[in-house]
């Protein structure tokens, strides 16, 4: 199905309003993507281009450029969370509730959600059997947590032409990948309509400081930057939905943490902006779509 199948073009000035609870003036979501990559395979993001080009196996210098933000740089974004009362989102493969089940536990531990990732960091366009990737996510997920994720983001927001209707059939209810509004909207599938949360490619540490190669102080001004706007927005049109995205390997390094906590305490300052989930975000809409 093409995209303009799946949902109609809507200028967001001529929506209805939609209203916060106790007056509040918008919403974010932060999501923790934590993933894990195959060492016997080519490596889905790298730090340091092969001095003899080509992708060599094993890549043990971008194998562990990543692996240290499961190992060290997690935890430093945990206190940051922790000490702020920020309960986010935990994205992730479901290969990693076995691989890194420490992480796993924390945020069990802390009633964060848990969001569908892939089975492992893979594009969904190349893994063998998509519809089985899912499941294999799904019932990692369950096992661990005691309930079915509710939503999912694609490794890379990867999606094949079939991806909503797959994951509408085995029963999400929300993805991340349909960067295209400040609202969640409603995207048809060949069964039932699957929700689109706004997620972000402006927000997101991979597209700064990886892709365009941002000095690390770009992650808390374009956060505050891309808050002004949306708070401004939120007052003068409609409520916006704000998502923020970080990697353990990226803006849990030394010298970038700063400015993952900076960004997250400017916000944390309006008492009128929710910390919500993903899901908190997906039943708040519907029950608006609703009345």
């Amino acid at each position: 199905m093409q995209p303009k199948d799946r949902l109609s073009y809507s200028p967001i000035v001529d929506r209805p309003k939609l209203a916060l609870p106790g007056g509040a003036r918008m919403a974010c979501w932060v999501i923790i993507n934590v993933e894990e990559w195959d060492i016997d395979q080519p490596m889905p993001r790298t730090v340091l281009t092969p001095p003899a080009g080509g992708a060599p196996m094993p890549d043990i210098p971008n194998w562990t450029w990543h692996e240290y933000g499961n190992r060290v740089g997690f935890w430093r974004m945990l206190e940051v969370l922790d000490r702020l009362d920020i309960k986010a989102v935990l994205c992730l493969n479901g290969s990693c509730l076995e691989s890194y089940a420490a992480i796993a536990e924390a945020a069990r531990e802390r009633h964060w959600e848990f969001l569908g990732h892939g089975f492992i960091q893979k594009s969904m366009q190349k893994v063998e059997d998509e519809r089985e990737a899912i499941r294999r996510t799904t019932a990692a997920i369950a096992a661990f947590t005691g309930k079915r994720p509710r939503g999912w983001l694609g490794p890379g927001l990867t999606e094949t032409w079939e991806t909503p209707d797959i994951l509408a059939e085995e029963g999400y209810e929300y993805v991340g990948d349909w960067v295209l509004d400040d609202q969640p909207v409603t995207l048809k599938t060949r069964t039932k309509p699957i929700i689109g949360l706004p997620y972000t490619q402006e927000c997101n540490d991979v597209a700064m400081m990886v892709i365009q190669h941002h000095p690390a102080a770009e992650y808390y001004r374009r956060a505050k930057d891309q808050f002004e706007q949306l708070y401004t927005d939120s007052s003068a049109r409609a409520t916006r939905i704000m998502a923020l995205s970080a990697h353990p390997y990226i803006m849990g390094a030394p010298h970038r943490l700063k400015y993952f906590r900076e960004a997250l305490e400017e916000i944390r300052r309006h008492e009128d902006v929710l910390f919500w989930t993903g899901e908190q975000i997906l039943d708040w809409y519907l029950a608006q779509s609703k009345g």
